[in-house]
C-alpha cells in the first residue's frame, strides 16, 4: 500500500470513530482537517499517536500540527524524520546556587529582576525545551542583560513610559527577553496568542486588529512569518508604528536601558476574549501583580527549593503570571515547554516533572483528563511523580471525576491524591483568588441538584442520593483578599446560598483599558464582580455557573453547563462544541432556550434523530424542551482563546439570524456580525 493510501485509510478510520458511525465525511487529500473532518487539537494528538504506532513513523511534530490537509501531512511524512534522542533523558541536577533572600521591598517587576540578577546572577531562572534532548537555559544575569538590550532598542524605536507594546511570540527565550524588555523600557506588555496555523495567518491577524487598536499599541513584536501581514494591521491600527522581530531589535545595537517604575504604574494589559464588541484589556499595575504573586506564594508555601514545570501558553494569565512571574519572584527554577509540545505528546509534561523533580505544576482540567484517559501503560512505565507536591487545576470548570481518574491512574507512579489542588481565579484579580488548604486534596461537595436550581440552596446530600450534583471547591480567599456572595441589590448572602461571587483585595484590577462600560459592570464600590455564580461553605468557594448564562424559565434557574456536557457526549456531536443559551425570539418578546451543537452529519434522518436525543437530554437535565435546536457546522460555537464557550457571543449571532442554516462558515459568521472570532 502506498504512503498516501495508508495515511488516507488511517484518517478515514479516525474520522469514522470521531463521528461514531454517523455518516462520517469522506477524506480526500485536500480535506481541511479541522473544518471538513472535525480533527481538533486533541484529535491531532490521537492522529500523531496512530502515525507512530500504525505507520511506524516519527514525524516533525511542529510541522504535523501545522498541517491543515492530508496533502500537507503527506509532505511531512515524506520529509526526513527528526533526529531521535539516542537514550532516555537523564535526570537533571537540581539547582544548587544559593538564594540570598527575596525582593520583599520591590515596588515593580523591574526591581524584582534587578534584585535577582544582583544577588544570585548565575542561578538558572529558565530551562526551555527546544526539543526533547535540547535545552536552552537563561540565568538571572542573562535575562537582565538581554532584557536591557531589548529595552534600549524599544526606546530607540520611540517607546515612552506607559506606551503599550503587543507581544505575539511563541513560548521560548525570546518571549522572556522581550516581555521583560518592554517592562524595562517603561512600557506595558500586551501578550497576544500567536496563530495556531500558518495557513490562516492573514485571517487570524485581521481578528487581532481590534485588540491592537484598543491597546493603542505602538509596536507589535512578532516572528518573521507574521511580519508580512503587518500591512493589514497598520491600515486598521492608527497607533501602530512597526512590527519588529526580536532579532531585528537586537540588531539595532542600541544602548541598554532600565526605566524605573512604581507599584501604581501599569504593568500588564491582559486581554480576555470577552463576549463581543470592544476587547477587554484587564489593567494590572506592578503592584497588583506583585500582590497576587506574593499572596499565592504564601498560600502555596513556595520557596526557591521548588521547581515549576509548565507547558501553559504565555499569553494566558495562568501561564504568564502564575508560572512565569511567580517563579521569578520566588527564585524558583522554571522548566518550560511549548503548548504544542504537550499537545503533540502529553507524556512530555509528566516526564519533565519526573526528570527535573518538579514540585509545582498547573494545567486546566482537560490536560489532567487527557493524561488519565489517553496515556498507555507503556507511556507511564517508569514515571516517578513523587516529587510533585502541588498539582494546580484551574482556568476552566474542574470535574470531580477527572480528579479521581488522574489520582488513581498515576498513584502507581508516586502521585499523591493530596497533591491535587483545584484553585479558582480570574484575570481581573491578576490570576489567583482562592487556594485550598495544602496537603488536603480536593474537597468535593454533593448537593441536591433540584434545590440548588429551584431555590439557590446548596443542601448537602449523601453520596448515593439519586439527584446529587458534585461540585469541587476552589479553596479559600488568598491572604489579604476577600470573597463574598451577593444576591439582587448587592445584599451579602449566607453560606450555602447561591449568588454572584464578588472579591476585593490588593490584586484587584481597576478595570478594563479604554472600556468604561465594561469597567462599570465590573465595579461594585470597592468590590469587583466576577460574573460567576457560586456559594460559600466554611469559607470555601464552589462555582456553579455564570450569572449571565443563567436561563430563567417559569421562575426556575436553568444552568447550561450540565446540558452542554451531556449533549457533547452524543454520537455525532462534537464534544466541546455545544452552547446552551437564552435568546429573544423573532418578535423580541419572549426568551427562547436554544441548543447550538456542532456536527458534521448531513443525513436528514440522522439529524432528526440527534434532535430527538437532544430534546430527551434537555428534559432530563433541565425539565424543559428547547425552543430551538441548531445543528451547525464545526467551529460555529464561539470560544475564548482558552477554550471557554462564549455563550453571549453565540446568542448575538443567533439573534442576528446567522445560525439559521449550515451555509455560513465561522469566519463568515464573525465578519458579518462584527465579532472577532
Amino acid at each position: 500500500m502506498t504512503p498516501q493510501n495508508e495515511l488516507l485509510d488511517l484518517l478515514q478510520e479516525l474520522v469514522t470513530e470521531l463521528h461514531r458511525g454517523h455518516c462520517p465525511p469522506p477524506v480526500t487529500l485536500d480535506s481541511d482537517l479541522e473544518r471538513d473532518l472535525g480533527i481538533d487539537s486533541l484529535g491531532r494528538v490521537e492522529l500523531l499517536m496512530r502515525i507512530r504506532e500504525r505507520l511506524g513513523r516519527e514525524v516533525d511534530e511542529d510541522a504535523a500540527l501545522q498541517a491543515d490537509t492530508p496533502r500537507a501531512l503527506l509532505a511531512v511524512l515524506g520529509a526526513p524524520p527528526p533526529e531521535a534522542a539516542t537514550a532516555p533523558a537523564p535526570p537533571v541536577e537540581a539547582e544548587t546556587g544559593a538564594v540570598h533572600g527575596l525582593p520583599i521591598a520591590a515596588k515593580s517587576w523591574n526591581e524584582v529582576l534587578a534584585f535577582h540578577a544582583e544577588h544570585h546572577p548565575d542561578r538558572t531562572h529558565l530551562t526551555f525545551y527546544e526539543s526533547d534532548d535540547r535545552l536552552a537555559r537563561l540565568s538571572y544575569a542573562e535575562l537582565l542583560e538581554g532584557a536591557r538590550t531589548t529595552a534600549g532598542a524599544l526606546r530607540a524605536r520611540g517607546i515612552e513610559p506607559g506606551d503599550s507594546v503587543a507581544l505575539m511570540l511563541p513560548s521560548g527565550i525570546d518571549f522572556f527577553l522581550c516581555f521583560y524588555g518592554i517592562l524595562l523600557a517603561g512600557g506595558v506588555p500586551a501578550p497576544l496568542y500567536p496563530p495556531a496555523s500558518r495557513a490562516r495567518i492573514e485571517e487570524f491577524m485581521r481578528r487581532q486588529a481590534g485588540i491592537l487598536d484598543n491597546a493603542r499599541a505602538r509596536l507589535m513584536i512578532t516572528t518573521e512569518e507574521i511580519r508580512p501581514f503587518a500591512r493589514l494591521l497598520k491600515q486598521q491600527v492608527a497607533t501602530l508604528d512597526g512590527v519588529p522581530t526580536p532579532d531585528g531589535l537586537r540588531a539595532l545595537g542600541a544602548e541598554s536601558a532600565f526605566v524605573p517604575r512604581g507599584e501604581d504604574d501599569l504593568g500588564l494589559l491582559q486581554y480576555t476574549s470577552g463576549s463581543t464588541g470592544q476587547p477587554k484589556g484587564v489593567m494590572l499595575t506592578h503592584g497588583n501583580l506583585l500582590a497576587n504573586v506574593r499572596a499565592m506564594g504564601e498560600a502555596a508555601q513556595a520557596s526557591p527549593d521548588d521547581v515549576f514545570v509548565s507547558w501553559l501558553p504565555l499569553y494566558h494569565d495562568m501561564g504568564l503570571i502564575g508560572a512565569c512571574l511567580g517563579s521569578l519572584y520566588h527564585a524558583i527554577p522554571l522548566v518550560l515547554m511549548s503548548p504544542l509540545s504537550f499537545i503533540a505528546r502529553p507524556r512530555r509534561w509528566l516526564a519533565a516533572i519526573d526528570r527535573h523533580r518538579g514540585t509545582l505544576s498547573a494545567a486546566p482540567n482537560f490536560a489532567y483528563e487527557l493524561c488519565a484517559s489517553r496515556l498507555t501503560d507503556q507511556d507511564v512505565e517508569g514515571l516517578d511523580l513523587s516529587s510533585w507536591r502541588l498539582a494546580f487545576n484551574g482556568a476552566e470548570p474542574v470535574h470531580a471525576e477527572t480528579l479521581r481518574r488522574f489520582s488513581e491512574r498515576f498513584a502507581p507512579c508516586g502521585f499523591r491524591r493530596e497533591a491535587m489542588t483545584p484553585v479558582y481565579g480570574l484575570a481581573e484579580n491578576a490570576v489567583g483568588l482562592a487556594f485550598p488548604p495544602l496537603e488536603r486534596g480536593p474537597r468535593i461537595d454533593r448537593v441536591d441538584r433540584r434545590r440548588l436550581m429551584d431555590e439557590g440552596i446548596a443542601e448537602p446530600v449523601a453520596e448515593d442520593h439519586p439527584d446529587a450534583l458534585e461540585l469541587v471547591s476552589g479553596g479559600r480567599a488568598l491572604p489579604r483578599h476577600e470573597m463574598r456572595v451577593v444576591g439582587p441589590g448587592g445584599r451579602a448572602l449566607p453560606e450555602r446560598t447561591q449568588g454572584e461571587l464578588e472579591f476585593r483585595g490588593p490584586s484587584a484590577s481597576q478595570g478594563y483599558f479604554r472600556n468604561p462600560e465594561a469597567t462599570a459592570d465590573l465595579l461594585d464600590g470597592d468590590w469587583r464582580r466576577t460574573g460567576d455564580l457560586a456559594y460559600l461553605a466554611e469559607g470555601e468557594v464552589f462555582i456553579t455557573g455564570r450569572v449571565k448564562d443563567v436561563i430563567i424559565r417559569a421562575g426556575r434557574n436553568i444552568y447550561p453547563y450540565e446540558l452542554e456536557q451531556a449533549v457533547g457526549d452524543l454520537p455525532g456531536i462534537r464534544k466541546g462544541g455545544v452552547a446552551v443559551f437564552a435568546a429573544r425570539g423573532e418578535d423580541g418578546s419572549q426568551e427562547r432556550i436554544v441548543v447550538l451543537a456542532e456536527t458534521r452529519e448531513k443525513d436528514p434522518e440522522t439529524l432528526a434523530e440527534l434532535r430527538r436525543q437532544i430534546e430527551a437530554l434537555a428534559l432530563e437535565h433541565i425539565d424543559s424542551r428547547p425552543d430551538d435546536i441548531v445543528l451547525a457546522p464545526p467551529r460555529a460555537v464561539l470560544k475564548t482563546s482558552s477554550g471557554k464557550i462564549r455563550r453571549r457571543a453565540c446568542r448575538e449571532l443567533y439573534e442576528k439570524g446567522l445560525y439559521s442554516g449550515r451555509r455560513h462558515p465561522l469566519a463568515t459568521l464573525g465578519r458579518r456580525a462584527g465579532i472577532a472570532t
